[in-house]
Parts: structure tokens; sequence; C-alpha cells
């Protein structure tokens, strides 16, 4: 089944703050117009985040998400702005409608108080889902065409079909388990296992 949003995003009694998050892309050289925006928006509140690696933490955002109370709007200038990818984005929105907490992305005019904005995540849920079937498809063709050409998962063996005839070659000529080891560049207990003992003289 794919994700779903929660149903308890619903519109306020009271109307919440919106909370502001700016984060800064890759070549950006200031949070000016992020922050211009969010402030226009009504965010008394706006944190922040640096340009940072794939994988970097991001306590700007845990730290908005921490002022969230039950109404508030998690604002941001677009979907860029949040990164993870389009499963990112729909835990995130999920995660606050868990909370009663709603989200809205200015320059994409997305507004989960809104039935369009909340249609749109259930869009993209759909479509982190699909993404995710067609990887499982994809895995398990091409394992299936591998198994066909004699392939298998796993570390390269060791001991190939060519080295196991030359060991066993050389052991009924009277050359040494070690001597053959050596020279087929695998340690005695490897060659041991690939020739059973009936296989060795």
């Amino acid at each position: 089944m794919p994700p779903r949003l929660r149903a308890s995003i619903k519109r306020s009694a009271s109307p919440g703050r919106p909370i502001g998050y700016a984060r800064e892309g890759a070549g950006e050289q200031s949070l000016a117009l992020q922050l211009a925006a969010l402030q226009k928006a009504g965010c008394a509140q706006v944190f922040t985040d640096q340009a940072r690696g794939a994988g970097a933490g991001r306590p700007g955002l845990n730290d908005a998400l921490s002022q969230l109370r039950p109404g508030d709007t998690l604002v941001v200038w677009n979907l860029g702005r949040l990164g993870g990818g389009v499963k990112g984005l729909v835990d995130l929105v999920n995660a606050l409608a868990g909370r009663e907490a709603h989200f809205r992305s200015l320059s994409d005019d997305i507004d989960t108080q809104a039935s369009a904005g909340r249609f749109f995540f259930h869009v993209m849920a759909r479509l982190a889902q699909m993404e995710r079937e067609l990887i499982v498809e994809r895995t398990h063709a091409g394992l299936a065409v591998a198994r066909k050409l004699g392939r298998v998962g796993g570390r390269k063996r060791r001991m190939t079909d060519s080295k196991i005839s030359a060991a066993r070659r050389l052991l009924a000529g009277g050359t040494t388990a070690r001597e053959v080891a050596d020279n087929l560049g695998v340690s005695v207990p490897t060659l041991y296992r690939w020739l059973p003992a009936s296989a060795r003289t």
C-alpha cells in the first residue's frame, strides 16, 4: 500500500503561527531572498541551515520542527529547501499531520490546509511508492538475468574450475598441498575446502 497523508490535517479552529525555515543551496551567496519572503509571509521565527554535503544533519530544521505546536505551519521558500527527495517530503508532511501542524511552500503555491495542497502530497506519495516498486522490479529482473548467465551473488570464487583441475593434476603428480596452494594463490584450507580428500590422490 502506498503511504498516505494522515487524515488529521484539518483547518485549525484558531490560526496557528507560521514558522519559517530557510536553507542555503549549493552556490547560493546568501539567504536574503528566502528570509525576505518568509518574513513577508508572517514568519516571526525563521530557522536556517547552511549548505552542507549529502548526509549532513540539518539542525535548523530540527529546531523549527521542535517549535511547532498544533495549528502551526512550517513555511519554506520552495520544496527544494527541504531536500531528502520525494519520500523525504512525504514523510515530513505526514509527521507534521500527526502533530496537527501544516506545511506551506511559498513559490510552489502548496498549502496543506487547502484541499489542493493535500491532493498534491497524495500524488507525491503514490509516485514515491511507484519509484520503490520499480527499483525492486529492476533488481529482481537483473538478478534473474545474472542467474541465467551463470552468475551468482557474493564474493568471487577463489577456486575456479580450471584451478581445481590444475590442483588435481599437481597433487596426483606428487606436488605437496602447500606448493599447489602457493602456485594457485590460495591457502591450504581453501584448497582442501574445494578438493575433498578423495580428489587429492
